[in-house]
């Protein structure tokens, strides 16, 4: 009966870290993720935006990104390329975090593999490193937690 509890709680706790925030909605520019908010504050900046409702709706070219389409995707051009934001890989925040570069990393609960994709460095409010089945992983919000 323990085994069964403890395994149950395990699993539980695995599910509540990972859990997806389905309030964030992700946009792209090029080959780099935001959020619709953090892009938001920057009109100025922007050319057009193209929302996509769903995943089956991307275009070839951002398919690669349809495990965070859940609540639609958007793509951002800006005009004449020029972006105010920094850009940062997800390997070089595991660095920065003391953790394997490979290690998956977790954006508002989506679980992003390709370490070597690159995000808006003003996506990451928060960071914070927590063990998650067994392997220390870094977990990004995009709001500060007060």
């Amino acid at each position: 009966m323990k085994k069964i509890l403890y395994s149950l709680l395990i699993f539980a706790s695995a599910t509540l870290f990972a859990q997806k925030n389905t309030n964030v909605k992700f946009a792209v520019s090029g080959d780099m993720i935001g959020t619709v908010a953090m892009f938001e504050s920057q009109k100025d900046f922007i050319q057009s935006t193209q929302v996509y409702k769903t995943a089956a709706s991307l275009p070839q070219k951002l398919k690669k990104f349809s495990f965070i389409a859940d609540q639609g995707l958007t793509e951002v051009k800006f005009k004449n390329n020029n972006s105010p934001f920094d850009n940062i890989s997800l390997a070089s925040f595991n660095e920065q975090s003391n953790l394997p570069k490979d290690t998956p990393v977790f954006i508002e609960g989506y679980e992003f593999k390709d370490t070597n994709m690159r995000v808006y460095s003003e996506i990451a409010q928060d960071l914070e490193v927590k063990d998650y089945n067994g392997v220390k992983t870094l977990f990004i919000t995009t709001t500060r937690k007060q």
